[in-house]
């Protein structure tokens, strides 16, 4: 019936051989060989067949599913790969020989086809009958750097079950995922879980591999890892997974241990399907603390550890896959040694390298917060009129800004806050000095409020993006988005502005509501914003009731404080990608008719409850732009890391050859005064901060 002029017939009959439950070796052998095979013209059957029948039968089932996998449709050619998953458990010898023609079917034309070909291979791994030769692993390991994420996510979900018998071809794949790595750098999560489990599965490999290149792994004068980090924290995790292994002798140097836990927070992402942080970090403290010369080994045949020195505590491999947070034990005298890998020196660790990481943080932030005073020294100058002096001291703070560097998450993000405070600072200075004399006056009403639209922009996005922000930052932030209210009510021109009026009653309702214990003292500018509010809110909203001397006069109370960070905030931010799409390779359209836009997008910090949008523009004026809503209900993840891919549906699609969409991810900032001018039918209803930059998306007409 494979035979069979009817492709549907085709298909059902290759459907219906993948739910055979008993079949001989020697049939499902001649289904791959055109040529009646020895062995079935000499064999009988349990129904004693003649000859003459074992001959006709070897004839009917020969080459069954060549013909199938060379099929000119690909709805039979991925049948046939179907019905191969079940039949391949039955029997190691039909399996490796299948495996020679699905290695084939990889360079197939339908992409449907070569997924069913790795959904079939990853079959035959589940059941240990995969068994990969180096003929096969030049084709495999290619699609690795495949153009389709699909392709490449098939081929690495194998690779975790794999087990490979020779050095070589351990070498082969760990340079390919290496290469997988560092041209397609949004797998990286994926990448290094592979990695880690591959390295579980051969644990020897892993230890001969890592001896090579640990010379080249250790600190650099200036206390940087020698290779580039996504390579270091690709070695790093291979090597981790070391002890892990079943395999006996599989010692790793504890340094590397004390250098995973710099990259704690990419590694725990990539392997939070097997433990959480809380376990990553007491795993690897434990083995960075080992007193002889290698880590900790695990034996799973009974279940507990093989310890080299009996100093060194004790826990099960269950108990870390499990994610079960342990307790932290201590030595004798409550301290131990670790290496650290940004002096290599030892240093004492009371518990765990928590307080090693935690003790970077801090060192971060109180330099950072040297920086910031630094910032608030210049606005003497300010009022002095000493302009050259105040720019060239923001960017000196900026340049002693970018010599930091850390791969902890949380420097980063005061990193960022840090970096976009002090262009804050820098636009309200260039709007302050309208307040100065004429002499020092550098730009028009026109340029004014560009400046003012800019900071007020900035300020939104610092206020929003960032969240656990303490009471004091919280109530600095506010107290500079007043001045910026303050500084356009104090023009004539632009002061009759019933949006910045509600902005200012707004923020002046929060800053009401942080100052009503009593644990902060107000500013004697944000008092005198307070009584100035009060008289706005008592009287007719007209012109006359905006006096520019008065609030120049509040202006003028105004004095930049300093603003001390205590390091616990978090940034929102996104990433978005658009996979497979380049100038030279453009999605395809009809005109008129919707398009869908797919998109991988990685949020961090953004709880469910937030409004996000996808935002969509071909031109700059508001009847191109179209926003779709991101319901993050719908999506896994936590609120800390949420990884998803969404189609996003475009509907403007105009009548042209080609287009370019500028896309982008935006979250409305609720606390923010609804602006009831701009409410459309469909789209967010309050101000926008952008959380990831426009990526540009090209389409070209269907011919």
């Amino acid at each position: 019936m494979v035979r069979d002029m009817s492709m549907e017939v085709r298909v059902e009959a290759f459907c219906a051989l993948g739910k055979i439950e008993m079949v001989s070796e020697e049939i499902l052998l001649q289904t791959l060989s055109k040529k009646v095979l020895v062995t079935m013209k000499g064999k009988k059957s349990l129904a004693q067949y003649s000859d003459e029948q074992l001959e006709t039968s070897g004839s009917s089932v020969a080459g069954a599913f060549m013909h199938g996998l060379e099929d000119e449709f690909h709805e039979v050619r991925k049948a046939a790969c179907h019905s191969l998953r079940t039949l391949t458990i039955f029997s190691a010898k039909f399996a490796g020989e299948a495996l020679n023609l699905l290695m084939d079917v990889l360079n197939d034309d339908s992409i449907l086809v070569r997924l069913q070909a790795f959904e079939t291979m990853h079959r035959m791994a589940t059941f240990d009958c995969l068994t990969v030769q180096e003929t096969h692993m030049h084709m495999f390991l290619g699609t690795l750097v495949d153009n389709d994420t699909l392709i490449r996510s098939s081929a690495r979900k194998i690779l975790k079950l794999a087990k490979l018998q020779k050095l070589k071809l351990f070498r082969l794949t760990i340079d390919a995922l290496l290469e997988n790595l560092e041209r397609h750098p949004q797998d990286e999560a994926d990448v290094l879980s592979v990695l880690f489990h591959i390295g579980r599965n051969h644990g020897k490999f892993v230890v001969r591999i890592i001896e090579e290149v640990f010379p080249q792994m250790e600190p650099m004068s200036n206390g940087k890892l020698g290779f580039d980090s996504v390579r270091v924290a690709a070695l790093l995790v291979l090597a981790i997974s070391a002890p892990l292994s079943r395999e006996r002798d599989c010692n790793i140097p504890p340094t590397i241990f004390s250098y995973a836990v710099t990259y704690l927070g990419r590694i725990s992402q990539a392997l939070s399907d097997l433990m959480n942080q809380n376990s990553l970090l007491d795993y690897l403290s434990q083995c960075s603390r080992s007193s002889g010369p290698y880590a900790i080994e695990f034996n799973f045949k009974v279940g507990e550890p093989c310890l080299p020195n009996a100093n060194v505590p004790t826990f099960t491999s269950n108990e870390i896959i499990g994610s079960i947070a342990m307790p932290l034990p201590q030595k004798t005298g409550g301290t131990s040694e670790i290496l650290s890998p940004t002096t290599k020196k030892p240093r004492e660790a009371r518990t765990s390298l928590v307080e090693y990481q935690l003790d970077v943080h801090d060192e971060v932030t109180k330099s950072i917060n040297v920086i910031l005073a630094k910032v608030k020294d210049i606005w003497p100058l300010v009022l002095s009129g000493f302009m050259n002096e105040v720019l060239r001291t923001l960017r000196s703070c900026r340049e002693e800004l970018a010599t930091f560097t850390s791969d902890s998450h949380a420097s980063a993000d005061v990193f960022s806050f840090t970096k976009q405070y002090i262009q804050i600072v820098k636009l309200l200075i260039m709007a302050w000095v309208n307040f100065l004399s004429s002499t020092h006056f550098p730009c028009g009403m026109g340029e004014l409020d560009l400046v003012l639209g800019k900071l007020d922009r900035r300020l939104r996005d610092l206020k929003s993006a960032f969240i656990r922000l303490s009471e004091e930052e919280e109530l600095h932030i506010l107290e500079l988005i007043l001045v910026t209210c303050m500084l356009r009510l104090s023009k004539v021109e632009i002061c009759c502005n019933l949006g910045t009026l509600r902005k200012l009653s707004s923020m002046m309702s929060r800053v009401e509501y942080l100052l009503r214990d009593g644990s902060v003292e107000p500013s004697r500018f944000i008092i005198e914003v307070g009584k100035l509010s009060s008289e706005f809110g008592s009287s007719s909203l007209n012109e006359a009731s905006f006096n520019p001397l008065l609030i120049r006069r509040v202006l003028e109370s105004f004095s930049l404080k300093q603003l001390v960070l205590c390091g616990r905030l978090k940034h929102m931010k996104a990433e978005l990608d658009i996979p497979d799409n380049e100038y030279e390779n453009p999605l395809r359209f009809v005109a008129g008719l919707p398009v869908g836009i797919p998109c991988y997008i990685t949020l961090h910090n953004i709880s469910a409850e937030s409004r996000l949008w996808l935002k969509m523009t071909v031109n700059e004026d508001n009847e191109s732009t179209q926003f779709v809503f991101l319901d993050l209900n719908h999506f896994g993840g936590c609120d800390d890391v949420r990884i998803f891919m969404f189609t996003a549906p475009f509907y403007k699609t105009p009548k042209a050859f080609s287009f370019t969409i500028r896309v982008c991810i935006c979250m409305e900032c609720l606390s923010e005064v609804e602006d009831v001018s701009s409410v459309k039918r469909w789209g967010p209803r309050h101000e926008l901060t952008y959380l990831c930059r426009e990526k540009d998306v090209y389409l070209s007409m269907v011919k």
